[in-house]
């Protein structure tokens, strides 16, 4: 069940580190009839997409105030503190990356400034599905109202009864959303992409979810509509020498295992025996975990490389590009100072990739798939735009007219060229 892959080349790593998702034609037919109707049929096809999906057939979609109210005692005290505690953080992190506006007079007389502004209408996915994630309404509507978000739409799918989670309506009140909406897959990305009788459009939907989701974000993208990122099945490559401790490796695996069927967690070590330790501890906590057969599935798709040192590991990590990166050996700082592609790093045996799912403060929803390698994972800046301001004076007409003229003439642009002509006239005949 769990092989060890000893030193593979690396024209092999593309094939060795392969995710197990469907590809994105796979389902794009079926999103693509699904965005269809939602388009002309609105409410009506999302209601007929919650019944055919879900299970559940429902007279409408919006969580009422009462539900809200109910779900306030339903939350025990321990539980609303750790949410109150990880939010504090998460606000804490994510308030520190505001930045001030930038300006500069590149000549005298032309002053350039930048200010960043929030994107006023953002939609947030929250999956439910196996294990409804609560915690990742704190990753996304805290910084959206830091950055000022007008409005904010949470789209998460409802159970058989057609109820939502009491702990997902807490951390949706505790957060400041007022509109909630009992939709998921497809359907719940359609509706903020198109906007229905009851679901407002959004400019940039946000959130993690599976391949349906992930599909249906990138085909939003082709109407107008910008996500976060490509963001599929969770995954998590270990890095672990000698010095790691075997029990804590395992639990970090199954941790990221226990998410899906098409999870993927990866140990990459220079070192046989610990490999051998891992997979020992993995066998003996799997027995106790219930969600086993679920991460039992995911562990079939894991993989177990042995490699000859430290650089070779750095190598193949970068080459995958991991969503999440733990890094416990005795030289940590080597993998924390060169790695160039990862959506989160874990430094140190006592980092468990869980403390930034939840409680830390950093960001969860990240990127997965490869993307690392140019995507960032959310932070405050994924719910701002940058507006650039331009100011000119008499003084910089002086200055960069002519510059203007040559350019705009040599790219053969007349009206470009009349537009600084113009103003340069009107300056030196002063």
């Amino acid at each position: 069940m769990m092989k060890t892959i000893q030193f593979p080349k690396k024209e092999d790593w593309g094939e060795l580190l392969k995710r197990p998702t469907r590809t994105f034609k796979d389902i794009e037919t079926t999103v693509d009839d699904i965005f269809k109707n939602i388009q002309q049929g609105g409410d009506q096809a999302v209601l007929k997409y919650t019944s055919m999906f879900d299970g559940v057939d429902l007279k409408s979609f919006e969580v009422s105030a009462e539900e809200i109210d109910q779900a306030q005692s339903q939350v025990s005290d321990p539980l609303k503190s750790a949410i109150q505690l990880a939010k504090s953080n998460i606000h804490k992190f994510h308030e520190a990356q505001k930045t001030e506006p930038v300006k500069v007079e590149t000549q005298p007389g032309v002053t350039c400034w930048q200010a960043k502004k929030p994107i006023q209408k953002v939609g947030l996915y929250i999956p439910g599905g196996t294990a409804p994630l609560f915690s990742t309404i704190l990753m996304l509507a805290v910084p959206a109202k830091i950055a000022g978000c007008s409005e904010i739409v949470l789209c998460t799918p409802p159970d058989k009864l057609g109820k939502i989670n009491p702990v997902t309506l807490y951390t949706a009140q505790l957060c400041g959303i007022d509109k909630v909406f009992k939709v998921g897959g497809i359907q719940a990305i359609g509706a903020m992409t198109f906007g229905t009788e009851t679901i407002p459009k959004v400019y940039k939907i946000f959130g993690p979810g599976n391949q349906y989701v992930t599909v249906a974000k990138q085909v939003a993208t082709t109407f107008d509509v910008a996500i976060d990122m490509p963001a599929g099945p969770s995954e998590l490559l270990v890095v672990a020498d000698e010095t790691a401790n075997p029990e804590f490796v395992a639990s970090d695996l199954l941790s990221q295992a226990e998410h899906g069927f098409d999870s993927q967690v990866v140990l990459v070590s220079t070192d046989e025996p610990m490999i051998d330790k891992v997979k020992v501890a993995i066998e003996n906590q799997l027995k106790e975990l219930p969600r086993k057969e679920m991460a039992a599935k995911a562990i079939e798709n894991s993989k177990f490389v042995l490699v000859k040192d430290q650089s070779s590991a750095l190598e193949l990590i970068d080459f995958y590009g991991p969503e999440h990166f733990i890094i416990s050996t005795k030289n940590d700082d080597y993998y924390v100072e060169n790695i160039n592609n990862a959506g989160s790093v874990f430094i140190g045996k006592y980092t468990p990739e869980s403390a930034g799912d939840y409680a830390s403060g950093t960001n969860h929803t990240l990127p997965t798939n490869g993307y690392a390698k140019q995507y960032s994972g959310v932070n405050l800046d994924s719910f701002n735009k940058a507006i650039t301001y331009q100011k000119i004076t008499e003084e910089g007409i002086r200055n960069i007219g002519e510059a203007v003229e040559l350019m705009a003439e040599a790219e053969g642009l007349q009206a470009h060229k009349n537009a600084m002509t113009l103003r340069r006239n009107e300056v030196e005949n002063k």
